[in-house]
Formats: C-alpha cells, sequence, structure tokens
C-alpha cells in the first residue's frame, strides 16, 4: 500500500561536532573538523550531502563509515554513462506479471464469461489493473529502497557526475522532498529520511537544482599531518619516522603534473609496501622500486622517478651520466685538450663548428649530408648529367660524350612493338 507520510525529524545520532568525530576515528576514518561539521548538519538538517573533489580523498568511505558509525543499512547507487531511471528507481518485473497472468487464466475466463459485449468485459479486466501493476511486481533500485525501508538508511549516490544529465533530473524529486512518484501505483514518501552522500569527480558541472537540494563540500587531499593520522589510523606497520617522511614523499609527488596524484588509499598502500619489504629508512632507490603502487600511467612513473631523490634529500645531486648523454666530461670520450675536430666540410660550405662524434652514436649526421652534396652525385641515375662521364671512364672508350648515339628507325619499331606484326 502507498505511504503518503512524513519523514520523521529526528535528534540525530551525535550530540557535537566532536562526537562526530570521535564516532569516524573509532571506525578509522580520520575526520578534520570542516568535514565534521558538515557531517553533523546532515544528520540535523536531514538534507543530501554532495562531496565533490579528486578521487582517492575519501569521499566514498566517508559514506560507509557514517553507516557503521550511525547503525545504518548502508546502500548505494553507482552511477555510469548512460544510465536510466529504471536502474536507479525501480522496475517492473514483467516476468512475474506474465507467470501470474497464466496461472490466473482460468480466473480471468470466469470474469469476463457472462460479458454481453467486449466493451463490458474491457471494463470488467480493467477492474482488476491493481493487481497486476502492485508493489508485488515492482522491483525497487536504491533509490526506491532507500524510500522504502522500514529501516534507517545511509544512501551513497556514488560519482553522480559520470551520469547523464537525465538522471539528475529524476534525483531532484528523491533529494528534495525524500519521495518517488510511480505513475502505476502512487506516490511513496519515506518514514525515516536517509542520510543521503553524493560524491562527484568534477568531470563535469553539475546542474544548479541539484546543488541547491544539497549541502556541499569541496573535499581535497588532507594536510600532512592528517594524512599521517590516517596512515597510523591503519596499522601499516611502517615505522613513525618513515611514514612520516612517505607523506611527505607522496605530498611531493601530488605537485608534479601527473595524470593521476596518488590517492589517500594508495599512500596507505605503499606503506604496507615497504612494511612488508622491512624498510625502515626510506632511500630512493626503495621507493624508486615501489613507485608503481602509487603511480600507474608510464609518463607519470618517468617524472616520478626524476623527482624521487629529490623528494628523498632535498640536498642530493642528481648523477647526469646516465641521464642526459650529453655535455663535456660525460662519456663522450673527449676533453679540452685542443683535439677538437673542427675541419671545414668538403663542399666548401660553412656549416658551424664541426659536430663532436661520439663512437656509442655512430658518425654525425650533418658531416655525411655535406660529404653527398656534391656535383655529380647523382651520375649513376638513368638519365642524370654526367652518366656519360662515368661510363666513359669505366669502359676507357674516348669517343664524345657530347654525341648521343643514333637509333635507328628499326630499332626503335623493334623496341616499341611497331615492327613486323603477329598473326593474331
Amino acid at each position: 500500500m502507498t505511504s503518503t507520510s512524513e519523514p520523521t525529524a529526528t535528534t540525530g545520532p551525535f550530540e557535537s561536532v566532536d562526537d562526530v568525530v570521535a564516532a569516524l576515528a573509532e571506525q578509522g576514518y580520520i575526520a578534520d573538523r570542516r568535514l565534521a561539521t558538515t557531517v553533523f548538519l546532515l544528520t540535523r538538517l536531514e538534507k543530501p550531502l554532495l562531496l565533490e573533489g579528486p578521487a582517492g580523498v575519501g569521499k566514498t568511505e566517508l559514506a560507509k563509515m557514517l553507516a557503521v558509525a550511525t547503525g545504518r543499512r548502508f546502500l548505494r547507487l553507482q552511477c555510469y554513462e548512460g544510465q536510466d531511471e529504471t536502474k536507479a528507481l525501480y522496475e517492473w518485473d514483467y516476468g512475474k506479471q506474465l507467470l501470474y497472468t497464466q496461472i490466473l487464466r482460468e480466473k480471468i475466463g470466469q470474469v469476463v464469461e457472462d460479458a454481453p459485449d467486449i466493451p463490458t468485459a474491457v471494463d470488467r479486466i480493467g477492474a482488476q489493473d491493481s493487481v497486476f501493476f502492485s508493489e508485488r511486481f515492482l522491483a525497487p533500485r536504491p533509490l526506491l529502497e532507500a524510500i522504502r525501508s522500514e529501516e534507517p538508511v545511509v544512501l551513497l549516490i556514488d560519482e553522480v557526475d559520470r551520469a547523464d544529465e537525465a538522471l539528475e533530473a529524476v534525483l531532484l524529486e528523491t533529494l528534495g522532498e525524500f519521495q518517488i512518484s510511480v505513475p502505476e501505483v502512487g506516490t511513496f514518501a519515506a518514514k525515516n529520511a536517509p542520510y543521503v552522500i553524493l560524491t562527484s569527480n568534477n568531470t563535469r558541472d553539475l546542474a544548479a537544482a541539484l546543488k541547491r537540494r544539497c549541502l556541499h563540500l569541496f573535499l581535497d587531499y588532507p594536510t600532512a599531518e592528517r594524512e599521517l593520522d590516517i596512515v597510523r589510523s591503519k596499522d601499516t606497520g611502517l615505522p613513525e619516522a618513515a611514514a612520516r617522511e612517505l607523506v611527505e614523499v607522496v605530498r611531493g609527488l601530488r605537485e608534479l603534473e601527473l595524470r593521476k596524484a596518488p590517492s589517500i588509499s594508495e599512500t596507505i598502500d605503499w606503506a604496507r609496501t615497504l612494511a612488508v619489504l622491512g624498510i625502515d629508512d626510506l632511500n630512493s632507490q626503495i621507493l624508486s622500486d615501489t613507485v608503481s603502487v602509487v603511480v600507474k600511467y608510464d609518463k607519470d612513473v618517468t617524472k616520478a622517478l626524476n623527482a624521487l631523490p629529490g623528494l628523498v634529500d632535498p640536498n642530493a645531486t642528481i648523477d647526469d651520466a646516465h641521464g642526459h648523454g650529453h655535455g663535456h666530461g660525460h662519456g663522450h670520450g673527449h676533453g679540452h685538450d685542443g683535439d677538437h675536430a673542427h675541419d671545414a666540410p668538403t663542399n666548401g660550405r660553412s656549416a658551424g663548428p664541426a659536430p663532436v662524434h661520439d663512437d656509442e652514436d655512430g658518425p654525425d649526421g650533418r658531416a655525411v649530408r655535406a660529404a653527398k652534396d656534391e656535383p655529380g652525385r647523382h651520375a649513376g641515375v638513368y638519365g642524370a648529367p654526367g652518366r656519360d662521364n662515368q661510363e666513359a671512364a669505366r669502359t676507357g672508350s674516348d669517343k664524345n660524350p657530347t654525341n648521343p648515339r643514333k637509333v635507328s628507325s628499326s630499332q626503335g619499331n623493334r623496341s616499341f612493338g611497331l615492327g613486323k606484326k603477329r598473326a593474331l
């Protein structure tokens, strides 16, 4: 049966903001005071909370820990591109409807057997619509399930920015009034207003109407001290000094222009990785060997490897012998003893200082090109100037190359098939 009761007002599970901080900390979630204040208002005002910010800063985890801390049931709607209302609100169980219709075929026949005409039979069947379009055949999805739930719930609408804008319009009624209208049945209103948390990674701008219905908080990467507290709370096994240094390294990596910055969960994974390896003192070598735990793209790995020595030890000097392959005294096999070859190219052109040859890299390309840039270099090509001179030198012939050899008409006919006709 359709429920139309208004959501009941509650005092909330938390007495104060400090109570929120303590309750979440018991579940291993370290919240700063600004976040705890917003959560406190969520429970008192019973308004949805929209959390925006980069991936991996604890938006989804907050909803999970809030459910545990308040003892509420946890429901999650994972948004994705192309999602429609049937995957978010409800769906009709047509298979079940068809099964019931087959079973009740006999009874339906009895209802219309004495009908004098077709309109009367249709009216009698229409009077039974409520039997086949009822909650019995309604398959609730997360939104409707949160509204119909007899027990209080925490509803997470995760990555709402990935869904199409049409889904935002569907959410407006649910978020504004905690109710859902089903045309075939009626309107369902929540008996216990759910705690609703929406998350967004800012892949697109959300509609103003959606934001207007929500409390809002931009959740960024934490401070160094708070991130260290988070690492401590997860019992990674990494010593205190190493954990503190690791947090600073991760913060340094986030300042690079990476395609994906390391998240808090990846910092925890890195700390556990180093603890498993038995590392007590961080160095650039061990961090380079394990950097793929927090950096997931090839170009990002290259940037991270170049930056790690400076992040571990800001006073460290980076050996450039194997990095750039240029400069004096770094593997070229020459010095400043006056043995540089600055010969002019053979074609007489001025090409600037002569290039330095590196035995490992082969001959210099500019010198090779200059050597080829000489008159008559194409003499071996058919029809090119100088070919006759080259042929005369090869055969020892002294005939004048400027007089072309005469070709008779018969030779021309034979060459182009214009001589003796072949029989067909």
